[in-house]
């Protein structure tokens, strides 16, 4: 009998085995490690418990090194459509950015898992599935994310074997014994949906990204709409419908109308508050401020635009990144980083110098990178800047092109409101410069011979934020006084 029971066990789990063993398949490996964005994707190859023919499911991709959870933007493909290397499948929300999820390799998108809209996907959960070219679309149509292993591995149930047919006889009289003791108990339906406990998140309008951006913009109030789209989801057709006042459902006369609008945190929100918070809290911050004048600069910039013939537009924020650029190179601790490394705390001093330049979305603040801005003239910053300010705001950068930096600018000049204002460091690093708008200031003349004058000159405010861990006050001094005199006398930044 022993032996009998050995048998039909092993057999069981070769027969297990067997139902999940992967098939060859080279090209797994290749799918997101020639992605555009760097993807710790996982495609796994599955024989699901129902009869389904060979696939690969495709798990939400780890973005960016702090990614743990995404949310599903606009798919650009649909089940049945065809993929080739270096086509979007689908924009995914990290807590850093609007992504595209870039595929390198060929098949057809049998199935999607997780529909556009969908919030906190784990990374590694099943989003979709992929079939090879001339596969049976039509038959993942049942295929559900229980056929693909879920969203979590499953805890089972520890199995207990019955030592003999009578214990389980027993159990059976058992049951039917206490069924019947209870009889006289009056069975009431569970009102209950059955569904899952939702969050606060999880009631919140359904929205694509597309339209949350519109909405931002246009100042639309979210919770007003009525979606058109697939299961109400507001679309950027719903945004642009919008009327003052035309809410879906007007309330009843006499109804309180609320004086608040909640929106719910988008992923990027919630990593810049934990990211400033952070940084007012460890980083001890000083500030120093220095009136910087740019008339020289201004006539400079004028000259150069006017002799470039449509080539190329200088702005003066390109001039105080060359300039920054150049300063943090004369003072090197204001171009250095407070970092943990094996253990133990170290001071990095950098050798190039890669200027981080703050720019607004509409979905938050983000940093692209204008890389060794010292070595790199005028024009080439310009037109760095302008890519990458168009691609931020458009949600189109690349991790690398935002994380890092050396050295932080945060320029509201376009603002005459602002004079002068401090911003919060960017850890790791250990100083940022604000910068304010350009005032004419009336000024004591010294050319005329021998007579008391004014004349006016242009000048702004540029206030320096160190960290006091790295930076000390009188460095953070040297540092303002080395990027006056740069900005005060722009030719040196041609040379």
């Amino acid at each position: 009998m022993a032996s009998t029971m050995s048998i039909s066990r092993l057999s069981a789990q070769l027969v297990s085995r067997a139902a999940v063993r992967p098939a060859a398949c080279p090209s797994i490996a290749s799918f997101g490690s020639r992605h555009r964005i760097t993807a710790f994707t996982a495609l796994s190859r599955y024989y699901a418990s129902k009869s389904f023919p060979s696939h690969q499911v495709i798990n939400m991709p780890a973005l960016s090194p702090t990614m743990t959870s995404g949310n599903i933007g606009a798919w650009d493909k649909k089940p049945g459509d065809t993929l080739a290397p270096g086509d979007v499948l689908v924009s995914i929300e990290t807590d850093k950015a609007q992504m595209d999820f870039e595929f390198q390799d060929d098949g057809v998108l049998a199935k999607i898992l997780k529909e556009e809209g969908s919030k906190d996907v784990p990374v590694g959960a099943p989003i979709a599935v992929l079939i090879e070219e001339g596969g049976d679309v039509s038959a993942f149509e049942s295929f559900t994310l229980d056929d693909a292993g879920g969203e979590a591995p499953k805890k089972e149930a520890p199995k207990k074997e019955s030592s003999s047919e009578e214990s389980g006889s027993s159990k059976d009289e058992t049951a039917e014994s206490s069924e019947s003791a209870g009889s006289g108990i009056t069975a009431q339906e569970s009102t209950s949906t059955g569904a899952r406990l939702e969050t606060s998140l999880d009631r919140a309008p359904k929205i694509s990204p597309a339209a949350k951006r519109l909405a931002l913009e246009k100042g639309v109030p979210i919770g007003s709409l009525k979606g058109s789209g697939k299961g109400g989801q507001i679309t950027t057709e719903d945004i642009e419908k919008f009327k003052g006042g035309d809410t879906q459902g007007s309330a009843p006369a006499g109804a309180a109308v609320a004086s608040y609008e909640d929106t719910p945190a988008t992923s990027m929100r919630k990593t810049i508050a934990s990211r400033l918070t952070e940084s007012t809290q460890k980083n001890p911050h000083y500030f120093v401020q220095s009136t910087v004048s740019v008339s020289k600069l201004l006539k400079l910039r004028a000259a150069l635009n006017a002799s470039a013939a449509g080539a190329y537009k200088l702005s003066v924020n390109d001039f105080l990144v060359k300039a920054l650029a150049l300063a943090a190179l004369k003072v090197p601790a204001a171009n250095s980083s407070w970092m943990e490394k094996g253990g133990e705390v170290i001071i990095r001093k950098h050798n190039t110098v890669d200027v981080s330049v703050a720019v607004s979305t509409p979905i938050g603040l983000m940093t692209p990178i204008v890389k060794g801005a010292h070595a790199a003239g005028l024009e080439a910053i310009s037109a760095k800047v302008k890519d990458l300010g168009k691609r931020a705001r458009d949600g189109k950068l690349k991790p690398e092109e935002y994380q890092g930096g050396t050295i932080t600018i945060s320029n509201m000049g376009m603002n005459d409101a602002i004079d002068r204002f401090t911003a919060v460091i960017n850890p790791p690093q250990a100083a940022i410069v604000a910068v304010g708008t350009v005032k004419k200031v009336a000024v004591p003349d010294t050319s005329l011979d021998g007579e008391a004058g004014v004349k006016w000159d242009e000048q702004i405010v540029l206030s320096g934020s160190f960290d006091h861990k790295v930076v000390d006050g009188a460095v953070g001094g040297d540092f303002m006084r080395e990027l006056k005199k740069i900005v005060e006398d722009p030719l040196k930044m041609l040379l």
